[in-house]
């Protein structure tokens, strides 16, 4: 356990002017603290703390205009930019359903929100960061040149919580009890395969995980390669110029606790800088660090329409990084070009694929 004394607030304020240029999450890790606790040094010198009342938020969102969205977990970062729209939502949980802002957000990990104003040379930019218990970033809006700011004042406004102080209490998150449940140890392959086998909509598959008490990693692992395969670790740096070449239409999932974020579309402009695989469209930009994935799985669940084929990106700890679907609508059977891709992908045996 690291027992290091966490920098004053102060402290953090003067790393962030020593290091003008690294990025936050960075300089955070540097400094033993989460990035909400380096976020709320500078509050009254940059940011404000406002409640993250989540639900009411995603209603007033829409007034801000065009925006940058960005949501992330340790290993891959997804920006897309349009307008928030739309909000199908229920006691927990909601879907947003905008112009290129198609999010899911799972209201219980919002905990820390903030309105940002940060000075990048003669601009000012603004933004909404909110973080979950740990601290971790769950999801940002930022700013655009066509943004309206006097929305946003007046959002951060309504918001604005009574509680200012420059520091901010984190606590780890207990384990997750399926997390405890290995390979070897899970004891309900056939039931997970009935239930598998009898899925009328992908949105079932979470459910079966938590009434089975199983890891989405262990039960893509359990299943039968009927349902799971495992595919070689290089298959999505290989897959993206493909389906760029050939301007076939892909959705892409990044999430983490809180929130996960999809574009739908093409992608285009394929950039490769070191570890980091990057895609530079106009509206929608992805940053995923390739040598953090452990296992690349392919997963084919049945839908009342046919079935859908996805491609999930594992860490060494069994964490889902990134899925990839092909472009579909409600209502329709998926894509034959993008089915035809992913079983034609290299393979690799499945006792090797840990």
């Amino acid at each position: 356990m690291d027992q290091r004394v966490k920098p004053a607030p102060h402290e953090i304020r003067r790393a962030r002017l020593d290091n003008p240029k690294m990025r936050e999450r960075d300089l955070a890790a540097n400094l033993g603290i989460s990035e909400a606790e380096l976020v709320a040094a500078h509050c009254g010198e940059g940011a404000k703390r406002i409640e993250p009342r989540v639900r009411e938020l995603l209603d007033e969102l829409p007034a801000l205009g065009e925006v940058m969205t960005l949501t992330r977990n340790e290993s891959a970062v997804h920006e897309t930019i349009g307008s928030f729209g739309e909000v199908q939502a229920s006691s927990a949980a909601a879907a947003v359903l905008g112009s290129n802002v198609d999010l899911r957000v799972f209201f219980e990990h919002w905990v820390h929100g903030f309105a940002v104003k940060k000075r990048d040379g003669d601009m000012v930019r603004y933004s909404l960061q909110f973080f979950d218990a740990e601290g971790e970033a769950v999801h940002k809006i930022h700013l655009r040149p066509g943004s309206d700011v006097t929305a946003y004042r007046a959002l951060v406004e309504r918001h604005l919580s009574s509680d200012q102080g420059q520091n901010v209490e984190t606590k780890p998150y207990p384990a997750a009890p399926e997390d405890a449940v290995t390979v070897e140890a899970f004891s309900r392959r056939e039931e997970l395969r009935t239930r598998w086998s009898s899925m009328k909509d992908v949105h079932q598959f979470y459910g079966i995980l938590k009434n089975l008490g199983v890891s989405r990693h262990v039960a893509v692992r359990t299943v039968g390669e009927d349902y799971a395969w495992p595919l070689d670790r290089s298959v999505v740096s290989a897959m993206l110029p493909l389906v760029a070449s050939e301007q076939l239409p892909i959705m892409c999932f990044v999430g983490n606790r809180g929130c996960t974020q999809i574009y739908t579309g093409p992608v285009t402009e394929l950039k490769t800088m070191g570890p980091w695989l990057n895609v530079m469209d106009p509206s929608f930009h992805l940053h995923l660090r390739t040598d953090h994935i452990a296992e690349v799985w392919a997963l084919r669940r049945p839908i009342k329409e046919g079935h859908l084929t996805s491609i999930d990106a594992y860490d060494a700890k069994g964490r889902l990084i990134i899925q990839f679907f092909g472009e579909r609508h409600e209502g329709e059977d998926e894509r034959q070009d993008w089915r035809s891709l992913v079983e034609n992908l290299p393979r690799v045996p499945a006792s090797t694929a840990a």
